[in-house]
């Protein structure tokens, strides 16, 4: 199982933002220092909750802070882009790291429409948007003159410039958020970006991924293929021991959940469901709490785990021993074989 580290740094205070994007960088840095395979972006915008906001540019200046680890998106909110600048933009990047790109697409966020507003798109042509784009980075990336004419952009030019590192294109994941939307790609055999906040709900995820594969016709070879180059997200608290990691690091979860829901009203009624539950979305503890879990989540056959060690106004002192205890504790116990994508 490959490893990734989700650089998902919150400012509340704009006067942070240059220290907090740094530190992104400084993390990013320390989990290829550490044996890590991938850092994964994501994307929101004029709130703070992701302090970089602008991913493809960042990702661009990690390609030249980093030599080795893959950069990733977990994931670009692809309906807020103009496809062609996206394609020319990632292919960029493509080269920029010499072909260390994975490319995740979602539709965008339905819980922060603020970010529609701002770039006034119609957050109901939100998926259509998806879709066409998706049509359209491919033909960029495959083809030489281009013409489309489609819903939302009719064009021709001679040909997409710079033409994409990696042949014939970097690797694309979906990202699904539903039972119906991950049977949905397991049907069409593409691997994709999935959230489970344990093991056993990343088990029951690849579960229904091998049903709907298989009812589709993929061989069992062809499937187990396909959930290599899958990735499942989610957010670890972790520390020295039990108590410093519910007592210290728990909080600031709860922070960045607080502070979202003050922002979004979608995000105020998922924290509320939450609370519902018995345990939070999240691993806390010590290395040796949830070690087991990631043991168990290795044996699944997935590809990879995007781990998020920072969360709200953590100091990166404290997510930075996170993930060095890590790598130095549980990543040691986890099988990764490298499979081509």
């Amino acid at each position: 199982m490959r490893l990734g580290v989700f650089l998902f740094h919150e400012s509340r205070n704009p006067g942070a933002d240059h220290a907090t994007i740094h530190e992104a960088v400084a993390e990013a840095q320390l989990a290829e220092q550490l044996g890590m395979d991938a850092a994964f972006l994501a994307e929101h915008h004029f709130d703070g909750n992701c302090v970089y906001v602008d991913p493809p540019a960042f990702a661009a200046a990690l390609a030249m802070a980093t030599k080795r680890i893959k950069i990733g998106f977990a994931v670009l909110q692809t309906s807020l882009y103009h496809p062609l600048r996206m394609a020319e933009q990632l292919s960029l990047i493509d080269n920029l790291s010499n072909g260390r790109l994975i490319v995740g697409l979602g539709r965008g966020s339905m819980v922060n429409l603020h970010e529609y507003a701002g770039y006034q798109i119609d957050p109901a042509t939100a998926q259509d948007r998806f879709e066409e784009i998706e049509q359209i980075l491919l033909k960029c990336w495959n083809g030489e003159k281009v013409s489309h004419q489609g819903t939302y952009w009719n064009f021709d030019i001679p040909m997409l410039r710079p033409r994409p590192y990696t042949k014939p294109h970097p690797q694309i994941l979906r990202s699904v958020a539903s039972e119906a939307s991950l049977a949905a790609q397991a049907r069409q055999g593409r691997p994709v970006i999935m959230a489970a906040a344990t093991a056993k709900g990343a088990a029951r995820n690849i579960a229904v991924y091998r049903e709907a594969a298989s009812e589709a016709g993929f061989t069992t070879q062809q499937i187990d293929h396909a959930i290599s180059q899958c990735w499942v997200a989610r957010t670890v608290i972790l520390a020295p021991t039990d108590a410093e990691a519910n007592d210290v690091g728990l909080p600031y979860f709860r922070q960045m959940q607080q502070y979202r829901a003050a922002q979004s009203t979608a995000f105020e009624a998922r924290v509320a469901e939450q609370s519902t539950k018995s345990a939070p979305p999240v691993l806390c503890g010590a290395p040796d709490t949830i070690r087991e879990d990631f043991t168990s989540l290795a044996a699944t056959g997935i590809g990879g785990c995007i781990i998020r060690f920072r969360t709200g106004p953590m100091p990166a002192e404290f997510s930075q021993r996170a993930l060095s205890l890590f790598m130095s504790e549980i990543a040691p116990d986890l099988t990764r074989e490298a499979v081509p994508a």
